[in-house]
């Protein structure tokens, strides 16, 4: 079987005579890939009328576990954000009910804000579909075959990172 991507090697293999089929067959796949998984993501906040920061805002306290509550500036940490940029993020975030700010139970100068339930449904059904078009992506292959391209996409990442540091 032959896809798009052996049709992009073939075509260049004449004009490019130094490259590498194997290396452009795993990096045009992980391209094709992520542009398909993008796509994904980009539908399932249409379907649930989120967008991309108000998604990565509601992940990021879901993430800190329970109760889903963090201050603001760990929040704008976690974000690589200015603490003005995460202010005008969570008023629209509380005005759309799916957050939720505090005064902090001990010390009342310090804020927390907490992922409401509205904010727990709406990850949940963004993450939902978003698992569901992943879901189609894989579903070519055998439970061993997923574990094995993780153990080798995993042995990629970490030499990413350690040439990044």
């Amino acid at each position: 079987m032959r896809d798009s991507i052996d049709e992009h090697i073939a075509a260049w293999s004449e004009e490019l005579t130094d490259l590498d089929p194997v290396q452009e067959a795993i990096i045009g796949r992980i391209h094709l890939l992520a542009r398909h998984s993008t796509q994904g993501r980009q539908h399932a906040l249409r379907s649930s009328d989120l967008i991309m920061w108000q998604l990565k805002t509601l992940l990021m306290l879901r993430k800190v576990g329970r109760p889903y509550t963090a201050s603001p500036s760990q929040l704008a940490a976690m974000l690589s954000l200015t603490r003005g940029a995460m202010s005008i993020r969570l008023s629209t975030l509380e005005e759309l009910g799916l957050v939720k700010r505090a005064h902090d139970a001990t010390d009342r100068r310090r804020v927390q804000v907490t992922l409401t339930a509205a904010g727990h449904e709406a990850l949940d059904a963004t993450l939902g579909a978003e698992g569901e078009a992943e879901g189609r992506m894989l579903a070519g292959l055998t439970d061993a075959e997923k574990r094995a391209l993780a153990d080798l996409l995993r042995k990629v990442v970490l030499r990413v990172e350690a040439d990044t540091g």
